[in-house]
């Protein structure tokens, strides 16, 4: 994240086919394509290897499901996102890779047993903004019936870049090339490792919490009058007959916000409510004063005259969840269901607590389902790596993977039973 190192080669985009392992070749299953996320800086089609049991793998899925599940790669950081915010370096190259891999496996997925006509996307975090991002684009219309976003949409504050062109300056300027009218073609000179490790240096959080850790996130998708004609909140209408699925887990800003606030992940400090005061302050400070009293007295409404020391530090997550994900993503189930014809659109919410959280564990004992805590459970890893896991987990896991692929095979016919770890809810 931190764009120190690199690893693979610039020949990267190539795609993932896991098809279930039955007596016999299926045909006309539903076909789901994984994009991963990484906050368009870094990542890949098979996420992180433990023991050659990677956490992309989609066999699980396959099997249990019945589904074709395929993983997707695209150029992330400067390859897959710089822009000039003009028509020299228009930027969004990683979801044009994106599209070219929904389009070949719309063209070529039947070989496979796959059903060309029943493709549903999802992802998480980046990814799931990616899925996103490619329902809004005019060119991705009639290739795709159905998505799902963990964690991410396109109008979340980290997804989406309104002027990119200072980004492209730094990035010349570190290769050593002019900033002027021949800047694009001189990047386009420059090797591609040379090139990828020019990504601006990551801003770290100040104690002020003037830049917030979200905001390191400084090469993503752009307006470009082509992939994207129009702002994300404007391009709904493009959606209007695909089925959407999209939610977040409960504390998915626990990550985030500790970077903002060191004490908050330290089970030996207490954050103090200036620590609050502060994050808030970066939150609001496009809106002004009056915003920051307004939503720390929101926040702060039911703590009582003497707020305990988690009762700071879970307000401190919830407003971090709440600005980089909840809001975002609300406000896109609603922009669908407002704008929808024949796609339905659903919300969800995780609220398993943490593996990492408990006595002898580095998190306190009441987080709840942090960022990317989804993802072990959507890929099966319980039943992959059974011993790190309880029967609770195995059943949480089968219950992602049958909802999941239920609703890449029928788009509503799934939402009617309810768990307690897993809320739905279907707009109409």
């Amino acid at each position: 994240m931190l764009q120190t190192n690199t690893f693979g080669s610039e020949d990267c985009l190539y795609l993932n086919i896991w098809v279930p392992h039955g007596r016999k070749v299926s045909s006309d299953l539903p076909v789901m394509i994984w994009f991963y996320g990484g906050g368009f800086m870094l990542g890949g089609s098979m996420g992180p290897n433990f023991l050659n049991n990677y956490l992309y793998s989609g066999q699980e899925i396959a099997n249990r499901g019945n589904v074709i599940v395929v993983s997707a790669a695209y150029r992330v950081g400067v390859l897959g996102f710089l822009s000039t915010g003009d028509s020299s370096i228009p930027g969004n190259y990683g979801l044009w890779d994106q599209q070219a891999a929904i389009a070949w496996v719309h063209r070529n997925i039947h070989s496979f047993g796959g059903d060309p006509n029943n493709i549903t996307l999802f992802g998480e975090s980046a990814g799931g903004a990616s899925v996103n991002f490619q329902i809004l684009s005019p060119h991705t219309r009639g290739l795709v019936r159905r998505a799902i976003s963990q964690s991410g949409v396109a109008l979340c504050p980290w997804a989406f870049k309104t002027n990119p062109r200072d980004v492209a300056v730094q990035v010349a300027e570190k290769v050593g090339c002019p900033t002027d009218h021949t800047m694009a073609a001189c990047l386009k000179t420059i090797d591609a490792g040379n090139l990828t490790m020019a990504a601006p240096t990551i801003k770290q959080g100040n104690p002020d919490h003037m830049w917030p850790a979200l905001m390191n996130l400084l090469l993503t998708p752009v307006v470009d009058g082509d992939f994207l004609p129009d702002h994300p909140s404007k391009l709904f209408h493009n959606a209007a007959e695909v089925d959407y699925l999209l939610g977040v887990n409960n504390m998915d800003g626990h990550m985030f916000t500790s970077q903002d606030i060191p004490s908050l992940g330290n089970k030996n400090k207490d954050t103090s409510i200036e620590d609050l005061q502060r994050l808030l302050r970066a939150y609001t400070r496009e809106k002004g004063p009056a915003a920051l009293d307004l939503a720390f007295a929101e926040y702060t409404s039911e703590w009582g005259p003497s707020p305990s020391r988690d009762t700071i530090k879970k307000t401190a997550v919830d407003i971090g969840t709440d600005y980089i994900f909840l809001v975002p993503i609300q406000t896109a189930v609603y922009l669908h269901a407002t704008t929808a014809t024949s796609g339905h659109t659903f919300s969800y919410l995780l609220s398993e607590p943490s593996l990492m959280a408990g006595p002898g564990k580095p998190y306190h004992d009441w987080v709840g389902s942090d960022h990317a805590d989804d993802l072990q459970f959507v890929f099966g890893k319980p039943f992959t790596t059974p011993k790190a896991y309880a029967d609770r987990h195995r059943a949480l896991s089968s219950y992602f993977i049958a909802y999941w692929t239920n609703f890449a095979r029928t788009g509503s016919d799934w939402a009617t039973s309810f768990l307690p770890t897993i809320t739905y809810k279907a707009y109409t």
